[in-house]
């Protein structure tokens, strides 16, 4: 097996400059979906993925964010999908809230270089109000024998004519022991304004005939800080088919 390369010296500079930058987070909900920078080629998908937050900030006690996608890969390098986020809090039944377009491009091949590479785009619109928010994510995953580490390091730009237009940043986490394809046991930790926390995740594949299966994910992530939500429960569905 040839040697991987060593880490690009552009990538090692976005690297260190988004670690370094303020990480804070738009909307104030950092929990979510650890990313990994591979596209599989003719892949589809239908993704439901879902938090939930109690305690902590008075504004989004009790608050729950649902996330429903459909995708598909264009190539064996770009991967595009398009989500509607609906809302519901303990005042309110479930409402649409936003629609999100969301593109991953995996810019190294797996094993290239010491570790792998991606870049994610989003750009969501808020259904019911004068605002937007793009991101652009690098990712990058490495393996260690059974063990992978996940990064995404975000930029986000939010604006509109009830905010303030601001640049921000956020930080995703996810250490995992492949103990099988069946069950693999993580740790997640997320950095965002006034945010942090960290916590244990459970995840595996469920394999079907004709090549489709079940990707699912439960974390529970506990607020380290006073300004942290006390508990943020993530859970995603996505079923995969080629």
């Amino acid at each position: 097996m040839p040697r991987p390369r060593k880490i690009p010296l552009s990538l090692e500079l976005m690297l260190l400059a988004a670690a370094c930058a303020p990480l804070v987070r738009a909307d104030g909900v950092v929990v979510d979906k650890v990313y990994s920078p591979y596209v599989q080629p003719l892949e589809k998908e239908i993704e439901w993925r879902a938090v939930g937050l109690r305690g902590g900030a008075d504004e989004l006690d009790s608050l729950q964010i649902h996330r429903l996608g459909i995708g598909r890969s264009f190539s064996d390098r770009w991967f595009g999908e398009i989500y509607l986020i609906g809302e519901r809090d303990e005042d309110s039944s479930m409402k649409l809230q936003a629609v999100e377009l969301e593109s991953k491009w995996q810019l190294t091949e797996q094993g290239e270089y010491a570790a792998d590479w991606g870049l994610l785009f989003e750009l969501e619109r808020e259904r019911s109000e004068d605002q937007s928010e793009a991101s652009l994510a690098l990712l990058a995953a490495r393996d260690w024998g059974k063990w992978s580490g996940t990064a995404n390091l975000f930029a986000i730009y939010e604006w509109g004519g009830q905010i303030d237009n601001e640049l921000e940043s956020q930080l995703r986490l996810q250490g995992r022991y492949r103990l099988s394809p069946a069950f693999e046991p993580a740790v997640e930790l997320y950095a965002g304004q006034d945010y942090m926390g960290v916590g244990p995740v459970i995840r595996g594949v469920v394999k079907f005939e004709g090549a489709r299966q079940l990707l699912w994910e439960l974390g529970l992530v506990q607020g380290l800080t006073d300004e942290s939500q006390d508990q943020t429960l993530r859970l995603l569905f996505e079923y995969e088919f080629y």
